[in-house]
């Protein structure tokens, strides 16, 4: 994957993006959305914290609650791959669209040969 993200690190930064709460999303609230175990989610934060692609913030609401939030570095990852991503759909809607063409084609001859 792009920025060497894994698919869930690019999934967890897409939560945390997509978030829109109160405050930023919580781990345990990650965790939900991506069903995944609380332990998990943290080890996955962790690492995108490491990499400078989110980071840890404390709840003004409940001090208990860990926060996740992106940081601009994160925030710019998560527009490059989304950019790529949109390019190649682009692409691979223009391929479909030709293969739809080809089998109307082929099925209009194919209805005009059958005999009643």
């Amino acid at each position: 994957m792009a920025h060497d993200l894994t698919s869930q690190q690019h999934q967890a930064m897409l939560a945390i993006r997509a978030h829109d709460g109160e405050e930023a999303i919580s781990v345990g609230e990650l965790a939900d959305c991506l069903l995944i175990k609380n332990h998990s989610a943290i080890g996955l934060v962790t690492r995108l914290v490491d990499r400078g692609f989110a980071h840890r913030l404390e709840s003004a609401i409940d001090r208990r609650r860990a926060l996740v939030a992106l940081t601009p570095a994160g925030s710019q990852v998560l527009h490059d791959i989304s950019v790529r991503n949109l390019a190649q759909l682009k692409s691979a809607t223009r391929i479909l669209e030709g293969v739809l063409r080809t089998t109307r084609k082929l099925s209009a001859r194919g209805s005009g040969d059958q005999d009643s």
